[in-house]
């Protein structure tokens, strides 16, 4: 061990303002991304830390005690010191056990790639909701690292029944501290979450469409281009990670319920999955998902894939859906376009920035949510004129007829709304032509 690695190494604060290592090690059966360690070198800059270095390695099997070869964590420590860096990133999740070995060979802080998503919510959570999330998704990826942060306490005293060092009773008291707040925790969310099916569902009168799609892929910005909202936007992973939502004035629609919601990515943590259930509710309940794609990325593709592997996990992957590239106006040229167009057809090109496609978009998005629709002609009398304005609200009103105190009212409306305007004093009959639905 060098001298470096018995210094004690801090677990308990943020890396930001520090300099990292970046390492991958990609396995025969996996090939690595377009560019290799660029989506980690994003993290480590959205976690704060500058990058000094990198280090990759290709394997038919990852080491059982530190992922890397031995020859490989040599050079990994050389480089480390050299560079002066403080913590070390790796594009894999490790064990517990390599990450200890590791560290204990390089001397350094050592975080795998869902820690360090960890730390990079744990920095942006700013409502109560998500902070619990956060704190609930590190613990249960702690705990069963909680022996780790106390053998340098344990080594005080010498092991064996009656005579266990103060790290390994410290240990037992943790562990027991951490169960009593996973539960508590649980808890809270599961009540979040209820209250959040809640709200949602009250909201049911109106259409929701949602935005769905890996982190930085533009959802914001999008988000303020459709509603006029002005919603904080960077051009960093996880920007954001609360839920915000927006009235969309619909053309030749009407207003519906625009959602952002957190952004996913490759081998999202489960923890973070599972905390988070409450966040994305809206995209449970929606209308409509728009998955946004940012197309000018070179791994475009992958991300795509990896954005629909998280909506299978949490159980939505097969809501009606828009797929839509955004960036396009920063590729370098139509074909990159068209690579991505040939493998999604349907999907929508568009700029959020400069609003190229976006037209298109909404034409689609009112196309998309009219499948749903009936169109009906509706009599009632005159003097109803709550019904009237629950049509106008609810539906696009095309005419309405007078006849001495009644009135009839050629609409289309949402299926779902149809037993709503079934009331008494009300004749309502699909309009003639259309089978009573829309065209």
């Amino acid at each position: 061990m060098n001298e470096n690695s018995r210094k004690e190494i801090s677990r308990t604060k943020s890396v930001a303002s520090e300099s990292a290592i970046l390492v991958g090690v990609y396995l025969s059966d996996h090939l690595p991304e377009a560019v290799p360690l660029e989506e980690l070198g994003g993290l480590a800059e959205a976690a704060g830390t500058q990058v000094v270095g990198k280090l990759i390695q290709r394997r038919e099997a990852p080491d059982a005690a530190t992922y890397l070869g031995k020859g490989k964590v040599q050079e990994l420590a050389t480089l480390a010191h050299a560079e002066m860096a403080d913590v070390i990133f790796f594009d894999n999740d490790l064990s517990p056990g390599q990450t200890r070995n590791l560290e204990e060979a390089t001397g350094l802080k050592v975080l795998d790639r869902s820690e360090l998503i960890l730390d990079i919510f744990a920095s942006r959570a700013k409502t109560h909701e998500s902070r619990l999330a956060v704190e609930l998704a590190q613990l249960e990826y702690q705990m069963p690292r909680l022996k780790r942060m106390w053998t340098h306490l344990s080594r005080q005293g010498q092991g064996g029944v009656g005579l266990r060092g103060p790290g390994e009773k410290q240990l037992e008291v943790d562990r027991r501290l951490a169960e009593k707040r996973v539960t508590d925790l649980r808890k809270q969310l599961l009540t979040i979450e209820s209250r959040r099916q809640r709200e949602v569902s009250a909201r049911r009168e109106q259409m929701t469409v949602s935005l769905i799609g890996y982190t930085n892929a533009g959802k914001s910005t999008l988000l303020n281009a459709l509603t006029g909202a002005d919603v904080f936007t960077k051009d960093q992973l996880f920007a954001t990670l609360d839920t915000r939502t927006r009235r969309w004035q619909l053309p030749s629609w009407g207003p519906v319920l625009l959602s952002d919601t957190v952004g996913f990515i490759r081998n999202l943590p489960h923890h973070l999955i599972a905390s988070f259930r409450a966040t994305l509710e809206e995209a449970r309940q929606a209308d409509l998902l728009l998955h946004v794609a940012d197309a000018s990325n070179p791994a475009a593709l992958d991300q795509i894939a990896a954005a629909y592997s998280v909506l299978e996990e949490i159980g939505i992957q097969q809501k009606d859906m828009l797929l839509v590239l955004n960036k396009v106006d920063a590729m370098p040229d139509r074909v990159a376009v068209d690579g991505i167009m040939n493998r999604y057809p349907t999907a929508i090109p568009i700029s959020a920035r400069s609003g190229l496609g976006i037209p298109h978009l909404a034409v689609a998005v009112s196309e998309t949510l009219s499948c749903g629709f009936l169109e009906i002609d509706v009599e009632m009398g005159v003097e109803n004129g709550r019904m009237l304005a629950y049509l106008a609200a609810h539906g696009e009103v095309f005419s309405k007829t007078f006849d001495d105190a009644r009135v009839l009212v050629h609409c289309r409306i949402p299926q779902q709304f149809l037993s709503r305007v079934e009331s008494d004093g009300v004749v309502v009959r699909p309009h003639a032509g259309h089978n009573g639905r829309a065209k």
